[in-house]
């Protein structure tokens, strides 16, 4: 009886000990009780304008992804040049980097892990029914050295049936958007119809894959790029509405990978008109994003630009 009775209370402390809530002090409604995050937090609506911003090259004027490494910024375009483009933090010094026997037909998004550049070539909004979504997988050494060894990471999404023609921006299968972790890629949809992001993950390994869906978060905009800081369990999301009202969407105190179960935060950026496709950061507090050229004569002119903005305030980070 007594073996009996000291369990019921241990199982009862226990379930008076976790206490599920909103864990962040920055939230509307924060929990003081709460001991496990279930990520509910909610915010108030804010809209932050850029610490930094220059205008860039006119040789990157769709640039369409973005990363740090070597002390440098890296970017692509998604028009058919196959270099990548290196510049320093404040947007000078541009240079230009070939990726010989390779073709763009609509790269997305560059990321990295320690020993890799990726390139996804799987944007999707003309039509929205390629067949032939991959990711290019190059060994840093070999660009360094000014002969690039390539792979390819070959896709198909898991869950789209559908691949007769659609008409241009209407689809739910774009894609602008991917994180590396130590064993995976993970892809987040740019979804036109929805407004959503869906969430998939691919092996990091040269092969043919269909990618497998994990989740879905209701961002209301186009997402267009993504950060991650594995060591902190931070992502950065970069997007846009269709009137083109850029944001970002932090995702941080989550589980694993289940990268939208903790805190999901929605920040406007005070640049209308700006088409905000890239997203890096060197140190989780301030990022780094890039806009690509948008005209829309003779009523709007904007050229594409290097911003920086100080995301500290909204992030609690242990960056030791």
């Amino acid at each position: 009886m007594k073996v009996i009775t000291l369990f019921l209370m241990l199982v009862i402390n226990y379930g008076f000990a976790q206490i599920s809530g909103c864990t962040d002090l920055n939230a509307k409604n924060y929990n003081s009780k709460a001991t496990i995050n279930d990520g509910s937090c909610r915010y108030k609506s804010i809209k932050i304008k850029p610490i930094f911003s220059k205008e860039l090259d006119k040789t990157i004027h769709e640039t369409s992804g973005l990363m740090y490494w070597n002390q440098k910024l890296w970017t692509i375009n998604d028009d058919k040049n196959t270099h990548i483009f290196s510049f320093d933090s404040i947007g000078a010094n541009l240079q230009k980097h070939l990726l010989p026997n390779v073709k763009n037909k609509d790269w997305e998004e560059i990321s990295q892990d320690s020993l890799h550049i990726y390139i996804g070539d799987f944007g999707n909004n003309v039509s929205g029914n390629r067949k032939d979504l991959k990711i290019l997988k190059i060994e840093k050494n070999s660009l360094l050295k000014n002969a690039p060894i390539i792979d390819t990471i070959s896709f198909v999404f898991e869950d789209q049936n559908n691949f007769e023609r659609q008409k241009a921006n209407t689809t739910n299968f774009d894609c602008e958007s991917i994180i590396v972790t130590r064993d995976s890629l993970y892809l987040f949809t740019k979804e036109w119809k929805s407004k959503k992001t869906r969430l998939y993950v691919l092996p990091k390994i040269a092969g043919n894959y269909s990618a497998k869906y994990k989740a879905t978060l209701n961002v209301k905009g186009l997402i267009t790029g993504a950060v991650l800081l594995e060591n902190i369990k931070v992502v950065v999301l970069s997007g846009y509405s269709k009137k083109l009202k850029p944001f970002l969407y932090l995702l941080y105190d989550y589980k694993d990978t289940n990268f939208f179960s903790g805190n999901k935060r929605k920040i406007k950026l005070a640049l209308p008109f700006h088409q905000i496709e890239g997203i890096t950061t060197e140190n989780g507090f301030k990022y780094y994003l890039t806009n690509e050229e948008f005209k829309l004569k003779p009523f709007i002119s904007v050229n594409q630009k290097l911003h920086i903005v100080d995301l500290e305030p909204y992030l609690k980070l242990d960056t030791n």
